[in-house]
């Protein structure tokens, strides 16, 4: 299992910071760990799982975006 920072976090994601925050309150991205007071990481996997689940909605909603390889 590995830990990743804010900064991998929106390097990964392509989001800004906010959002990741705003998605967190809304219960729809992953909560982070605290390593201290003013340290926060992620578990890896679980970002990861999330962004596949973007992809899959995409294929979902319009199938013909859906990966041919």
């Amino acid at each position: 299992m590995k830990l990743i920072r804010l900064r991998d976090v929106m390097e990964c994601t392509g989001l800004a910071r906010s959002t990741i925050y705003k998605y967190i309150a809304e219960g729809t991205f992953p909560k982070s760990v605290s390593l201290g007071s003013r340290v926060a990481a992620w578990v890896e996997s679980e970002i990861e799982e999330w962004i596949l689940e973007r992809i899959a909605e995409r294929d979902e909603s319009d199938p013909s975006n859906a990966s041919t390889c």
